[in-house]
């Protein structure tokens, strides 16, 4: 990160922490009705966080709104005309749904921990190879923890926001259970799965019980001004999916040239860095043979992306890593669940096994393609989240 933009962000970071001891003392002042729950609503300013804001408010709760911003979108090459988050726009849409809403909004800038746990770990982790989910970091590392922090700083019970899932508390296991939404296209269970029993005890989600389509009914009804905005893309930070181009023209990480070989060693041309490619990729080899090839392998430690046939890219047995459990405190024998290995694939069959180094070794019933190091693999007992890691190369 170039030194001015370190120092925006510091600056930014220092009114923004001035700024909430002031709105902390202010509230204080006020008091709390008896058996009013207060909830600070995450909001990113589209259409999700903007009606459960509105739900919350109208089932009794004291409320205020907060949007997380998380960087400068001219400063990453976008312009705040695209579609992103994090947009001054973005930023307006959610207070001027506060202002209508009659709460107060705060904006929260973490841009360093998200240059830290988020950005730069994405690009560090595309040149070992891996193809990592930064959702799920942000989720982790951002999202979730810091608003809970803000949220108990300033005097508030608990955070919602407007993901697609459902927490319930189970009171025979003792536990605090993440569930799939009502609305199965936009149950997004599998970039949650980090969260912690304390987050989970300590956050709201108001869509769960909804589909999308009811939620775009209630925010025209409500006239809140996101009703029909397009959902913003999956990856915020990346301008039109160029990855390598982020990590080598935005993080300045470099991913040297090296060979393309075959399954025997054997050199079949040159790559131009390994971030340039991912598990299952075809197209923009720029080589010919007389039969397609896919990248089966990402070897970091030689350098080298190893081509192979397509047969090559299922395999029923993998690694999983640095797990979260919700649904269970830990596994300690194996058990019978389905699993999903990337965010849009449907769930299959599968045993799940404890293994050395905390690891769990993961059994499918029938293979998979393209099981990708760096992706989640979620455990999933019905509606419920057993728990997840990241896939192990």
């Amino acid at each position: 990160m170039e030194r001015t933009e370190k120092n925006k962000i510091e600056q930014s970071e220092k009114n923004e922490t001035e700024q909430t001891g002031k709105n902390k003392t202010e509230l204080t002042k006020k008091s709390k009705m008896p058996g009013t729950e207060k909830v600070m609503v995450a909001m990113s300013g589209g259409v999700d966080s903007s009606v459960a804001a509105s739900l919350l408010l109208e089932q009794g709760f004291e409320l205020c709104g907060a949007t997380l911003k998380l960087f400068e979108n001219e400063d990453i090459g976008i312009s705040d005309k695209e579609r992103t988050c994090c947009s001054l726009t973005d930023v307006q849409d959610a207070k001027t749904v506060a202002d209508k809403l009659g709460f107060r909004h705060y904006v929260f800038n973490f841009g360093l921990e998200f240059q830290r746990d988020v950005i730069r770990r994405f690009g560090e982790a595309y040149a070992r190879g891996e193809t990592p989910n930064p959702c799920i970091d942000c989720n982790r590392y951002i999202k979730f923890s810091k608003m809970i922090e803000r949220a108990l700083l300033l005097g508030y019970d608990k955070i919602a926001t407007g993901h697609y899932a459902r927490v319930e508390f189970d009171s025979e296991s003792g536990r605090y259970l993440l569930k799939k939404a009502k609305d199965i296209t936009k149950d997004q269970t599998y970039v949650l799965y980090p969260l912690t029993q304390n987050e989970l005890s300590q956050t709201l989600f108001p869509l769960g019980g909804l589909l999308k389509s009811e939620i775009r009914e209630l925010a025209d009804a409500r006239g809140l001004i996101n009703a029909r905005k397009p959902d913003s893309q999956d990856i915020c930070f990346v301008k039109d999916g160029d990855y390598a181009g982020f990590i080598e023209n935005v993080l300045k990480i470099s991913s040297p040239e090296g060979n393309f070989v075959d399954g025997e060693g054997n050199v079949l041309g040159r790559h131009k860095g390994l971030i340039h490619y991912t598990i299952g990729q075809r197209r923009g080899l720029k080589l010919s043979f007389d039969n397609r090839k896919y990248v089966v392998k990402l070897d970091s430690k030689n350098n080298t992306v190893v081509l192979g046939e397509n047969e090559e890219l299922f395999h029923d047995s993998f690694y999983v890593g640095d797990l979260n459990f919700i649904s269970i405190k830990t596994l300690k024998e194996p058990k019978s669940i389905k699993v999903k290995t990337r965010y849009k694939q449907p769930e299959t069959e599968a045993m799940i096994y404890p293994a050395e180094d905390g690891h769990v070794f993961v059994k499918l019933e029938k293979p998979q393609r393209a099981i990708t190091a760096g992706q989640a693999a979620v455990f999933y007992d019905g509606d419920n989240v057993v728990g997840g890691g990241t896939i192990l190369g």
